[in-house]
C-alpha cells in the first residue's frame, strides 16, 4: 500500500469489458511520479488516498476479473503536504 494524491480524472473512449463502468484516476506519489488507479470509492482531485497494488488491487476492486494493478482503497481524512513530501 502507498499514500498517493489524486491529480485528475482519466477519461477513455474504449475500455475492457470489466472496466466499463469503473472510474479511473491519475494519481501522484510523493516523488511526483504519475500512475493510473481504479477508483471504486469516488475520490476527487486533491484527495490523499491509500492505493493497493498488484493482485490485491483486483480483490480491492470488488471483482478479481477486473484487469487492474492499482486500486484506491480509501481516502485519508487528515494528511498534510508536508507529511507527504518527506
Amino acid at each position: 500500500m502507498e499514500i498517493m494524491r489524486v491529480v485528475r480524472d482519466l477519461v477513455t473512449t474504449k475500455r475492457n469489458f470489466w472496466l466499463a463502468a469503473k472510474a479511473l484516476r491519475v494519481v501522484e506519489d510523493h516523488q511526483g511520479n504519475l500512475s493510473v488507479a481504479l477508483d471504486p470509492i469516488g475520490c476527487k482531485p486533491g484527495d490523499f488516498v491509500v492505493t493497493i497494488g498488484i493482485s490485491a488491487a483486483r480483490i480491492a476492486a470488488g471483482n478479481p476479473k477486473i484487469t487492474t494493478d492499482m486500486t484506491i482503497g480509501g481516502i485519508i481524512d487528515s494528511w498534510s503536504e508536508a507529511e507527504w513530501r518527506t
